[in-house]
């Protein structure tokens, strides 16, 4: 049967891109009719599989690193598609092997979604993983916060070389006590910018419930620290030596993960026998630019066009500090569809003063009055309210002629905005 599998799935593959299907649809066929399928491509790999996961940021992360591993020549397999499922990996791997089954990759970077990645790790242990931070985020699909923090855990306790932590986040950081064996490696913070990155007990000035077990030092040395963020720059301190560089992404969240793509990176070029060379490793990350919606920068009759994903709370107030309001029309749209999450009781814990004085000419999505309702409350200016996303966004775009332009936006209205863009103007094709 096995020898039917890859012929089989990338004839699903072209059919469903045809149809305009989903991405992952291939991969879950190849799943039912050969579950041995990932775990054998992918063991395959000289130098193993990396995971990375976490609540915020994995996306713009997992590109990040494949594009440092690529900076120092290293062949990488990655799941481009953004299905963060393990349906979505099989489907990428279908993309990339040839008809006989074989990847020509040195290594995975994999970005996983929490619980599919508790699943994926079961079958395919990997040699390295990064784990992000736990925040609040869709409490309707994972249950509390420290469910998450134990999920990331498992990802942990499975990996056989290194583990990289966030510093900064004391539900990741104790996660190095609960595991033996690998190496555990930190990104962190300088202390002059960990007010700009409160972990969710800081939000909620509360102390964590119930932690994954084990302990960990109050301050543990950190491979990579960032030290400062500039409006297009920032500064990295690894290997005893402070390096500035210019940076394509925007937002401090993106470059705090910046760090942790710098540790994971420098660990596996280290360990293939590939020592990283630094020079190159940051020019590569000056290079990278933004995932799709993750700050993505387009263009629509002549202005930029700024698509910002929220998700939480801690990742919406970091977006409204990293995209001043200042100079920009905007618009947010809230869905509250399975990726969204179902609960947006979180736009409560989001401040929105600094969008007081521009205020927002269109709120749309499938929540645009309860988002009208929050910023209603903290008495910023709206324009209209219209559920209907497409119709929203023409309005905007009509509406702000000559201005540069901003959406802060859920997941999945984020794609309906991006799929209705790419009529009108040249958009990055994810497939």
């Amino acid at each position: 049967m096995f020898s039917f599998t890859v012929p089989l799935g990338k004839l699903v593959r072209a059919v469903s891109r045809l149809r305009g299907g989903g991405s992952a649809l291939p991969g879950l066929v190849v799943e039912k009719i050969d579950p041995g399928f990932m775990q054998r491509t992918l063991s395959s790999l000289p130098h193993g599989v990396a995971v990375v996961s976490g609540t915020n940021g994995k996306t713009t992360t997992t590109k990040m690193v494949v594009e440092l591993l690529e900076s120092q020549g290293l062949k990488v397999f990655t799941n481009r598609t953004g299905s963060n499922f393990t349906r979505g990996v099989a489907a990428a791997l279908l993309g990339e092997v040839d008809w006989r089954g074989r990847l020509d990759a040195d290594v995975a970077v994999l970005e996983l979604d929490e619980a599919h990645a508790v699943h994926f790790v079961n079958k395919v242990p990997p040699r390295y993983c990064l784990l992000l931070n736990v925040l609040r985020d869709q409490l309707d699909r994972f249950g509390e916060i420290d469910t998450t923090a134990l999920l990331l855990q498992r990802i942990a306790e499975r990996t056989t070389g290194t583990v990289v932590l966030n510093r900064e986040d004391p539900r990741v950081a104790r996660i190095a006590g609960a595991v033996s064996g690998p190496e555990v490696l930190y990104f962190g913070l300088d202390e002059s910018l960990r007010s700009t990155f409160p972990n969710d007990d800081d939000m909620r000035a509360a102390a964590p419930e119930t932690s994954p077990r084990g302990e960990v030092p109050a301050s543990p040395a950190a491979d990579v620290v960032l030290r400062r963020v500039g409006t297009d720059d920032a500064d990295f301190e690894f290997d005893g030596t402070l390096v500035s560089t210019h940076m394509k992404l925007r937002g401090v969240y993106n470059i705090f993960n910046a760090a942790a793509a710098l540790v994971l990176a420098r660990s596996i070029t280290g360990a293939s026998g590939r020592p990283g060379d630094s020079a190159k490793l940051v020019k590569a990350l000056s290079e990278v630019a933004p995932a799709f919606g993750r700050g993505e920068s387009l263009t629509v009759d002549g202005q930029p066009f700024e698509l910002v994903l929220v998700k939480n709370p801690s990742g919406f107030r970091l977006g409204l500090k990293s995209f001043p309001a200042k100079g920009y029309a905007s618009m947010i749209a809230i869905n509250d569809n399975y990726a969204d999450g179902r609960d947006m009781s979180w736009l409560w814990d989001v401040e929105f003063d600094s969008l007081r004085e521009d205020g927002v000419e269109v709120v749309t999505g499938v929540r645009a009055y309860d988002m009208a309702l929050r910023l209603q409350y903290d008495e910023v200016r709206f324009g209209s309210v219209d559920t209907d996303i497409t119709a929203a966004l023409a309005e905007f775009i009509r509406g702000s002629a000559g201005k540069p332009k901003r959406v802060f936006c859920t997941y999945t209205a984020m794609l309906a905005i991006r799929r209705e863009l790419s009529k009108i103007t040249t958009v990055e094709v994810v497939s």
